[in-house]
């Protein structure tokens, strides 16, 4: 069967896309790219073959999904070398939320707060 998916990018509504484009650059070695004078204003950012498109919230605060919803991550990027990037991750001083290891749905992963308060895995199917 012929794949029709190809990759997806997250959308990210933010108060301050300066601010946490900023964050994104020099705490998790993203590249930034405005659209600032778009139709619907946007920065991307890249890193390696991931995208994170930043929005505008119209100064609505951010509500991650664990405060929605009770539990959830609101993002999750697949990487496989999980134990470098987490250290590079301490090194620019992102906080993190559950270091790696193991958990009870076979993923290798560690977890991370945003800027907006986001909690983003970083992790891979073991096994």
């Amino acid at each position: 069967m012929k794949s029709l998916l190809i990759q997806s990018h997250c959308v990210f509504p933010t108060p301050d896309i300066i601010k946490t484009a900023k964050f994104y650059e020099q705490k998790m070695g993203f590249k930034a790219v405005p659209y600032l004078n778009a139709k619907e204003p946007h920065i991307c950012l890249y890193r390696d073959t991931t995208e994170i498109i930043l929005t505008e919230t119209n100064g609505k605060k951010v509500i991650p999904n664990r405060e929605l919803y009770g539990y959830g991550y609101d993002a999750y990027f697949i990487t496989k070398d999980q134990d470098v990037l987490q250290a590079e991750f301490i090194k620019f001083g992102v906080k993190i939320i559950r270091s790696l290891g193991d958990t009870d749905y076979n993923n290798k992963e560690f977890v991370i707060e945003d800027i907006d308060g986001r909690w983003i895995g970083f992790g891979i199917k073991i096994g």
